[in-house]
């Protein structure tokens, strides 16, 4: 039976094509998959075509982006990093049929996947298998922007993701999927306050239903607001990091105003159209600030051997359990067949459709 593939041809333009079903080969397993989370930041920019390596090529071995061809050129076969999948044949004793797991191998029907290449994250018998969505790669995005915050205290003594929030006031910018389950982090391990700050009222309303606390940054100066409320010495106001979850220039300069001096921005975002309107000789430069990029690509120096992936799923596995019920009713907003994937992508990528959390379903 082949298989179904969202592809994008071009910009503005999102397929669903059918593949042949890739054969079973010694030490692989065949899944079929359940759940498919829409990623709207990184897949969206595929369909309007903002992202760089639909442009320039990623030369990996210097760490830079360089004219002469694209690193992904259209057509893009491959969209999405968040599938939940049931194990239907085996031929490897490492993996069970049967069995429902986490992966990452894009918006597709079914898959054949090799153990020794790609991540299978077993999900616990106790745990909404739709949420499974967030525990291969979306999770420990956001744990990782914890990790780089104790990394900012202590190096590589990193013990656990509350060695950078425990008991510290933090910010968090953006409300989308990223800043709610890195908010959440925060207050799981023990944050003294926790303040999310995006314009859009229905994203402030989501955050609320999630306990946690909001501000516009739209109506009073957000960054007067805490720096009057948060209080460490003289002269010394505001949030101890903040993570900037929103990839725009505006939310990015607000998180280095909300910091106290020689803070921490945490930032995860992605800003695909650069970010120019930053003005870096202000409280950048005045407060002594610092600004560090926690992508997914890398943990912070010194900490991948005790901090890899696998953990961070763990992680993400323990918040899901305890916050599984909340995300599930209020992050979560569509769940829609595979079959609707394009006209909803592309309704995503041209603004006439607003949502929070898309997951398809096989």
């Amino acid at each position: 039976m082949p298989d179904k593939v969202i592809t994008v041809p071009g910009p503005g333009r999102v397929e669903l094509v059918e593949q042949d079903a890739a054969e079973l080969r010694p030490g692989t397993f065949r899944v079929r998959t359940l759940y498919s989370g829409v990623s709207a930041g990184t897949e969206l920019s595929y369909v309007k075509g903002t992202n760089p390596y639909l442009n320039v090529s990623w030369n990996a071995d210097l760490g830079l982006f360089q004219p002469g061809g694209a690193s992904t050129p259209y057509p893009v076969t491959r969209l999405g990093y968040m599938q939940v999948a049931e194990v239907v044949e085996s031929a490897t004793p490492a993996v069970r049929v049967g069995a429902v797991g986490a992966m990452t191998y894009g918006h597709r029907t079914g898959h054949v996947a090799d153990p020794l290449a790609e991540r299978f994250v077993p999900l616990p018998d106790d745990l909404d298998p739709l949420l499974g969505v967030y525990v291969a790669h979306m999770g420990p995005i956001c744990a990782n922007g914890l990790l780089h915050a104790g990394a900012d205290l202590y190096g590589t003594d990193v013990r656990g993701l509350g060695d950078g929030v425990r008991g510290r006031r933090v910010a968090v910018v953006g409300s989308g999927v990223v800043a709610l389950l890195t908010a959440l982090f925060a207050r799981r391990h023990g944050a003294a306050s926790v303040v999310v700050l995006d314009p859009t009222p229905q994203r402030r309303e989501v955050a609320e239903a999630l306990g946690l606390e909001t501000l516009d940054p739209e109506a009073d100066d957000p960054a007067v607001v805490l720096k009057t409320r948060w209080a460490h010495t003289a002269g010394d106001r505001g949030a101890d990091v903040v993570f900037q979850c929103r990839g725009q220039a505006w939310a990015l300069h607000l998180a280095l105003r909300l910091l106290r001096p020689q803070g921490t921005v945490i930032d995860l975002a992605f800003y695909q159209a650069g970010a120019d309107a930053v003005r870096l000789g202000e409280e950048f430069h005045h407060n002594g600030l610092s600004l560090r990029c926690a992508q997914i690509g890398r943990v912070p120096r010194g900490l991948a051997p005790t901090w890899d992936r696998e953990r961070l799923s763990a992680d993400t596995i323990d918040l899901l359990r305890a916050y599984g019920d909340l995300i599930r009713k209020h992050l979560v907003s569509a769940v829609v067949p595979f079959e609707e994937a394009p006209a909803l992508l592309t309704d995503l990528a041209e603004r006439r459709r607003q949502e929070l959390q898309v997951v398809l379903t096989g």
